[in-house]
């Protein structure tokens, strides 16, 4: 099973973030990356950029319209993700608790839909096209 956990932060995290050691964070973080690695978990992860260096795409109206960065509130956007793979939704949770995250921040931990999740429109032409582009992709 695979899931994602995304890395969520309130204000006071942030401005608690900026009074911390960078190097510590970086190494807490590491160390975590490192015993997921290690376990044989970790699928992919990575930090974001700030908001104001992204920007939201909202699909209300006919035409989309584009929102510079920073969008939303601090607590609706995300930092970073992990995508693992464990044997269970208590593995995950595990996982997640393990996370080096203080006061203010949380991990909302989801599910990845897999190829089984898709049961009669398995042999759907762009689900089958998907099972060959990962496989070309080598993250089948």
């Amino acid at each position: 099973m695979k899931y994602m956990l995304i890395m969520r932060a309130e204000d006071s995290a942030v401005e608690a973030s900026k009074s911390m050691d960078f190097e510590e964070i970086i190494n807490a973080m590491g160390a975590y990356n490192e015993s997921m690695m290690k376990a044989g978990v970790l699928l992919a992860g990575e930090g974001l950029a700030d908001p104001e260096e992204g920007f939201a795409v909202d699909f209300q109206a006919e035409e989309p319209i584009v929102t510079d960065g920073p969008y939303g509130e601090t607590h609706e956007l995300f930092n970073g993700f992990w995508i693992i793979q464990v044997s269970s939704k208590e593995e995950a949770i595990e996982w997640a608790k393990r996370a080096p995250l203080g006061p203010g921040t949380k991990l909302e931990v989801r599910r990845v839909n897999e190829m089984e999740d898709f049961g009669d429109y398995a042999d759907n032409e762009y689900i089958q096209k998907e099972v060959q582009w990962r496989k070309e992709l080598g993250t089948e």
